[in-house]
């Protein structure tokens, strides 16, 4: 897979509306698919250009285009322009930086929203993501920004790149299963977002398991890779914050935008995706205070151990204190000392040696200094 990035350096200067793509680049060229349902089936078919959606047709209640790859300019120009969309909306669109926020226009609704994707380092070597928790805490999130577009009877997601996000809503169009058919643009909407906030509970799990073993590891040998690995997830940790809390926003402004794009049978769906969204922003909270909480046990592992370190080695130097003093006082080179022509005074000072340390240990285990 082809990756560059596009530099927000091209748009300056530029006027407002200026399309200029912002972001990585994964796919050489854009691809387009069309999904059409109405409550008697659906049909869903690749475009070999995308060219081929204009002129756009739909024989159905309800059309679904998905735009996967947003770096050709003109063609997200040329769609726009077909759609009646805003030159603002199209240039938020291509800036993959773009705050996640929702907009209500005159004949359309517009929202973007962050997707967080959970990776694991060694994953491709090791095998499923379960195994690699086992061997490996590290998690690295990614995060892709998708755009969603609906009107009365047609919805477009535009994402990044070529991906399986949305491939359940499609099943589940293409098999009947559900509610899907039988409603509208807006209903089709909600399921987008809510696979986006479903998304947000993957990606907790995976970030749950590896924080839970990263505190067993911090408990048994905490060490300066422990570390490192702490501040990353406390930094992955605030990016997650900082795009799962505008979600909220997004979901209350739809279920707010009134009868003309929202059905009164839409509303409870969103207000159950709102409060999914309220429980991944507790979760995410909770893991930064655990998080914050790790951080202090380590400072206070590490303490501990620099303690224990000092006691013994200062129970060490208490110990050959009064050694050194025997072995110093016995060193002096008088001539006349009682004790150096004594037949056995060599092992004499050895054991008052012997004694006087095995005396000190006594008293240091009685003060529960050992």
């Amino acid at each position: 897979m082809k990756r560059m990035t596009a530099s927000y350096r091209g748009k300056k200067g530029f006027p407002p509306g200026t399309l200029t793509h912002v972001g990585t680049i994964y796919e050489e060229k854009i691809r387009v698919r069309q999904t059409s349902f109405d409550p008697a089936g659906a049909d869903s078919r690749d475009l070999e250009r995308w060219q081929d959606l204009l002129p756009f047709r739909n024989d159905r209640a309800v059309a679904w285009i998905e735009i996967n790859g947003i770096h050709d300019v003109r063609a997200i120009e040329e769609i726009g322009r077909h759609f009646s969309i805003h030159p603002l909306v199209l240039e938020d669109i291509l800036n993959t930086t773009q705050r996640p926020k929702f907009e209500e226009f005159d004949d359309y609704l517009f929202l973007v929203a962050k997707v967080p994707f959970a990776q694991h380092p060694s994953e491709s070597a090791v095998g499923s993501a379960q195994t690699v928790l086992k061997t490996n805490h590290r998690v690295e999130i990614s995060f892709e920004q998708v755009s969603l577009l609906f009107g009365k009877d047609w919805v477009i997601s535009l994402t990044e790149r070529d991906q399986t996000l949305f491939d359940p809503v499609r099943e589940r169009l293409l098999t009947g299963k559900g509610r899907l058919r039988g409603q509208g643009a807006d209903y089709l909407a909600y399921a987008l977002l809510d696979v986006i906030v479903d998304q947000f509970f993957v990606v907790l799990e995976d970030l749950g398991d590896a924080i839970e073993f990263l505190d067993e590891e911090l408990v048994r040998r905490p060490g300066p890779n422990l570390l490192r690995q702490i501040h990353a997830f406390k930094r992955q940790l605030m990016y997650l914050h900082k795009t799962v809390w505008p979600v909220r926003e997004i979901i209350g402004a739809f279920e707010r935008c009134g009868s003309r794009f929202c059905s009164s049978e839409t509303g409870p769906y969103l207000r159950d995706a709102y409060d999914h969204i309220i429980q991944a922003i507790d979760t995410v909270e909770t893991y930064r205070d655990l998080i914050s909480g790790m951080l202090d046990i380590y400072l206070s592992s590490i303490s501990y151990r620099l303690n224990e370190v000092m006691k013994v080695l200062t129970i060490i130097s208490t110990l050959f204190i009064p050694l050194t003093f025997i072995a110093g006082v016995y060193g002096m080179n008088f001539e006349y000392m009682p004790e150096l022509k004594w037949q056995y005074g060599y092992y004499g000072v050895w054991s008052i040696m012997i004694l006087v340390t095995l005396g000190m240990l006594r008293y240091f285990r009685r003060k529960k200094w050992l």
